[in-house]
């Protein structure tokens, strides 16, 4: 059966695009904002659509609270939650999302997923972890720990990778509850700010198995450029295809 996929909501707009073989994955991206809102949210929005013929998935990007509901979540393969901030489902909602990570459906957490719905003690365990603060935004090195993920494969080969980005520390380290991929080398900043960030041990980029679904938390995304790097575009796609069990 051929299947649609390329196609894209946003304010009741759809675009279609050519028809494949391949069974799409079915995208949610949202990207409601109650807090600080990231200016890089439409790059983002392009990166994925543009990657879409591609990679043969299917969007829907939202803003509006009002999708999670049973019935809407019922057509979704992979929640994305691309720099969403603050408090913007209410209990029913969060209670839909519940349902539809419980069926195994996937979840990928983009940058500032982690600055959302603090809570919320169910997700924060599903994201991985919730934001705490973060030194200026500037150049600093990630160090790989692991590039066999399939998320990793752009990044294979390399012990590193330079660039510019807004690193965030997090209110507690993950490592115990998660698998991580890759941390900051904190060393390799040279704007420390004014708060106590330094932990030691730094992780920004992981994946762990949470109540029968595929979560992905990645620290990058804070920038426009971000979303135009071919090596973190290729990161994501990766991430969203293994969540949506692809790989």
């Amino acid at each position: 059966m051929k299947h649609l996929i390329c196609l894209l909501m946003i304010a009741g707009l759809t675009v279609h695009c050519q028809a494949q073989e391949r069974e799409p994955i079915r995208i949610l991206v949202f990207s409601k904002t109650a807090g600080f809102r990231h200016e890089s949210i439409s790059s983002g929005i392009k990166m994925l659509y543009d990657q879409s013929h591609k990679q043969q998935w299917i969007i829907t990007a939202t803003e509006d609270a009002e999708f999670f509901r049973d019935d809407l979540l019922e057509s979704i393969d992979v929640a994305v939650f691309l720099n969403p901030s603050g408090n913007s489902l209410n209990e029913e909602q969060q209670a839909a999302f519940e349902r539809f990570i419980r069926k195994g459906r996937g979840f990928v957490g983009i940058h500032s997923s982690a600055d959302f719905e603090y809570d919320w003690a169910w997700y924060g365990g599903l994201n991985g972890a919730h934001f705490k603060m973060h030194p200026p935004a500037q150049v600093g090195t990630v160090i790989f720990e692991d590039t066999s993920h399939p998320a990793m494969k752009p990044f294979a080969g390399k012990e590193t990778y330079t660039t510019f980005d807004e690193w965030y520390v997090f209110r507690e380290n993950p490592r115990k509850n998660v698998k991580v991929l890759a941390r900051l080398d904190e060393n390799s900043l040279k704007q420390p700010g004014d708060d106590p960030w330094k932990t030691g041990d730094h992780p920004l980029i992981w994946w762990h198995e949470f109540e029968g679904s595929r979560s992905f938390y990645t620290g990058f995304g804070h920038t426009h450029d971000a979303f135009r790097d071919s090596l973190i575009m290729e990161h994501i796609a990766g991430a969203i295809n293994w969540a949506g069990k692809r790989d």
